[in-house]
């Protein structure tokens, strides 16, 4: 990997030859998104792994792909469908951005993905870090990219006895190790390593000033949100119909959360009963 020349301290060296290093002899070379330049593949890819582990995204992102091959194909498609095609992830907001970042591509760029990253944030779901995603990984075009496992690499060279660290202290040394020839498999390499360091380290992200404690999964609304639309996979159903089939959840929490369901339009009522839409 060729590299530009900045001015580094010793250890930003060091940062550079351990994420070097470990990518030549660990890098997860072939994951599926990593074998493609589409804008399309790698915003379907950033938009599942937001929160998802990479072992339960590589199939529903393959399959995913099986059944929307094109932007078009999944900007016509029912959103009842991509809701379909997204269950086993979780955060189904996700799936909706999705489809409307789609619509948005079809309609407004002739199906054809913005280039420039202040294009792609006017796509709906396409924030700061997914557009410079998709600017590192589809068009090779060097933007500083800041995630949970590239915070910890920088966090563990640099940081190790910080606290309340913030991006804004990490970002201009991103900058400056940034392979400005390279970008794609550099950031790569970031993210692969920041991965290994989590694993056998454990989560420097907590030295993070962005770090917050997640809590029980199913007491969040998440579970709850989820079991809904599971719930409806099965078919249209009344209130009374739907409770029976999430039974195991506190009707106030069902209640709740399938009125902000239907708010947001994941889930509509027609003839007095909620479906899919």
């Amino acid at each position: 990997m060729k590299r530009n020349k900045p001015s580094l301290s010793r250890a930003e060296k060091e940062l550079v030859k351990a994420v070097l290093g470990h990518y030549k002899g660990c890098g997860r070379h072939d994951l599926p998104w990593r074998k493609t330049v589409s804008p399309y593949h790698i915003v379907v890819s950033e938009l599942m792994l937001q929160q998802t582990q990479v072992p339960r995204v590589i199939p529903k992102y393959q399959q995913f792909l099986k059944t929307f091959p094109t932007v078009r194909r999944l900007a016509q498609a029912p959103l009842g469908d991509v809701l379909k095609e997204w269950q086993g992830l979780g955060y189904n907001r996700r799936a909706k951005f999705l489809w409307q970042a789609a619509q948005a591509v079809v309609q407004h760029h002739s199906g054809v993905w913005p280039i420039t990253f202040e294009g792609l944030q006017t796509l709906p779901g396409i924030g700061t870090y997914t557009a410079g995603a998709v600017m590192n990984f589809a068009y090779n075009i060097p933007l500083p990219l800041i995630e949970t496992n590239i915070r910890t690499v920088f966090i563990y060279h640099l940081f190790r006895d910080g606290e309340k660290i913030s991006d804004k202290e990490l970002l201009p040394i991103i900058e400056r190790t940034l392979d400005v020839h390279n970008p794609r498999e550099w950031n790569w390499a970031l993210m692969d390593y920041g991965a290994y360091l989590k694993a056998t380290i454990g989560n420097l992200n907590k030295q993070s000033k962005t770090y917050k404690k997640q809590s029980n999964f199913k007491e969040s609304n998440r579970y709850v949100r989820g079991a809904i639309i599971r719930g409806l996979l099965a078919g249209a159903a009344t209130e009374k119909q739907l409770l029976l089939r999430v039974s195991d959840i506190d009707i106030d929490r069902v209640i709740g959360q399938l009125a902000a369901l239907k708010e947001e339009g994941l889930v509509v009522k027609a003839k007095g009963k909620y479906q899919l839409p």
